[in-house]
């Protein structure tokens, strides 16, 4: 296990203060603000503490409602909405300096036996014939505003190896393409064999990189080039299948639509064997600057 990879599962691993509220360390993103990933992850382990370990993480659906202070921890409050039979219903509300900053709703639920279809896995390269992070952001350093971009998102991202089957938006800056976009991804080191931990995990990463193929459409590179800013908004996840977050995960990404200063992506999400095993959906404001 890499060390950055230990640092996010400590970033994960939310201090109990009472029964169903939770405090969780929160740290600089690559903007200035706490990273939306980070805060779903939380708020998905506080929600999953307060549920009996055989019922697993088939959905949520969250909102962002203000910036994360970086420099402040995060306090997660758990409702416990309903436990039935099947399911289980849980509510989190992440708060900093007394105001909610994050709202998830989860639901869990016990395995059962049912239908089964699914659509079929696109094709994609064999992720180990792909560049590194490493490798390919030097590439673009005369692209970035600030010189230390490449720096920054390297550190990021240490936890994870994700790698781009096209160029990345910041690739492409001022060139229309189409709205789709693919990337691989897997933590940098094994994982313990806890669902909760890989379901956390890929939430984590799932707020990386699902607005780019809003950017593509518009040939624009996104925060790091200058051309747009933006935030997400809301962020819902349905877990299909059992997979686990440090092996191969294919995110095929697409955006059916931009409009009013928003974007909206949506994906679905591989293992390497072709099983589907997550579906995404994000909306987030996505704004060219004035001036």
């Amino acid at each position: 296990m890499t060390e950055a990879l230990d640092d996010l599962l400590d970033l994960l691993d939310l201090e109990r203060i009472e029964q169903d509220i939770f405090r969780g360390e929160s740290r600089s993103a690559i903007v200035p603000r706490v990273f939306g990933g980070q805060v779903a992850a939380q708020a998905l382990v506080a929600a999953g503490r307060t549920v009996p370990e055989d019922r697993l993480a088939h959905s949520l659906h969250a909102y962002f409602l203000r910036a994360g202070d970086p420099g402040a921890p995060i306090v997660y409050t758990v409702d416990r909405i309903r436990d039935g039979r099947s399911f289980t219903t849980r509510r989190v509300v992440a708060v900093q300096h007394g105001q909610p900053i994050f709202h998830l709703s989860a639901s869990f639920q016990t395995y059962e036996d049912g239908l089964e279809h699914q659509a079929e896995m696109p094709p994609a390269p064999d992720p180990d014939t792909l560049p590194t992070a490493a490798e390919i952001l030097p590439r673009y350093a005369d692209r970035f505003v600030h010189p230390d971009t490449v720096d920054r998102l390297l550190e990021a991202r240490a936890a994870v190896d994700l790698r781009y089957v096209e160029e990345p938006p910041y690739g492409t800056a001022g060139v229309r393409r189409e709205p789709r976009s693919q990337v691989w991804f897997r933590t940098n080191g094994k994982l313990a064999d806890d669902p909760l931990l890989h379901v956390c995990l890929a939430t984590y990463v799932s707020d990386m990189t699902l607005l780019d193929s809003v950017l593509l459409a518009h040939g624009r590179g996104g925060w790091a080039v200058g051309d747009v800013v933006g935030a997400s908004l809301d962020h819902a996840m349905w877990f299909h299948r059992p997979f686990r977050a440090d092996e191969w995960l294919l995110y095929d990404q697409e955006s059916p639509s931009a409009s009013g200063g928003r974007g909206l992506g949506q994906a679905r999400i591989y293992t390497q064997d072709g099983r589907l095993a997550i579906s995404v959906i994000q909306e987030g404001v996505v704004r060219v600057p004035r001036g």
